[in-house]
């Protein structure tokens, strides 16, 4: 499954986070940290999803870029 993440800046660092899967989060100090932070937080969020018995959301969140 491919799922949108949302890479903020916050002050110093980055955050990123998933909004298919409420919850999954990642902080780093750099764009290239805070992406594979986000990857592995992904992986772990699915499987505890799976290991809870919980349905995994499909991927629904659409991302577009629109000229301003």
């Amino acid at each position: 499954m491919r799922y949108v993440v949302v890479i903020e800046q916050a002050g110093d660092t980055y955050s990123a986070y998933v909004p298919d899967l409420p919850g999954c989060v990642a902080t780093g100090d750099t764009v290239a940290v805070v992406e594979r932070e986000i990857r592995g937080a992904i992986k772990l969020h699915i499987e505890g999803m799976k290991e809870d018995g919980d349905p995994i959301p499909p991927p629904t969140t659409i991302a577009e870029y629109v000229e301003a």
